[in-house]
């Protein structure tokens, strides 16, 4: 909307002069926008809301892997670091048993890092089962070109004071690998093994990252 403002002349002392009156007119944008001033004034006060609400805030939390609590209960860390995990039970000699060797050792340096473990709060059992299932094969030779290799695993947690269990859960992994042929036996094992050796790491990894939730939420 535009409108009309009647405005009257000044002196330089302030006093109006009598008789001089005159119209002025001011055009009022119904589309007015803020200056860039207003803007940043804007956006300054919004800035500084949200900085002392995260200041007001920042004691209620923690990084999940952190080393400490705020709250002064044993961090997940620390939890992380109580769980024994034992021996995977499979044949000796054979390549399940030496996969669960492979999971172990990867549980024991995720939930761990490396460094010494104090004593057990709990105590980890993992058992195994594995598959090998034939993908592509060769309509020419009728041999297989891929294969794929899957773990199986199912898991318990024991709480050591309680002789509770606080976990108990299964999951699983399938990888795929090549088989060159006859000719390249070695190359063929060894792509066994590495695929064996990937599928142990996301088992590990699964079951780790299972515990961290349960550790977090008590669930």
């Amino acid at each position: 909307m535009w409108w009309l403002e009647r405005s009257s002349f000044r002196d330089a002392r302030g006093a109006s002069e009598p008789g001089i009156q005159s119209q002025t007119h001011r055009a009022v944008d119904p589309g007015f926008r803020p200056s860039r001033l207003h803007r940043s004034a804007g956006m300054t006060a919004r800035i500084v809301a949200v900085v002392g609400l995260a200041g007001l805030t920042a004691g209620c939390f923690q990084p999940m892997y952190g080393d400490y609590s705020v709250t002064g209960r044993p961090s997940i860390v620390g939890k992380m670091n109580a769980v024994e995990v034992l021996p995977v039970d499979a044949p000796n000699g054979t390549r399940l048993s030496r996969v669960g060797g492979v999971v172990r050792d990867d549980l024991i340096f995720g939930l761990t890092g490396g460094g010494p473990a104090p004593p057990p709060a709990y105590r980890l059992t993992v058992k195994l089962t594995s598959k090998q299932t034939q993908v592509i094969v060769d309509i020419a030779t009728a041999r297989p070109d891929i294969n794929y290799y899957g773990i199986d695993a199912t898991y318990t947690l024991l709480e050591v004071a309680t002789g509770k269990t606080v976990v108990q859960g299964q999951t699983f992994s399938r990888v795929s690998y090549n088989i060159p042929g006859e000719q390249q036996r070695f190359a063929g094992d060894r792509g066994l093994r590495n695929a064996e050796d990937r599928a142990a790491r996301v088992i590990a990894e699964s079951i780790r990252n299972r515990l961290a939730s349960y550790f977090v939420a008590g669930t």
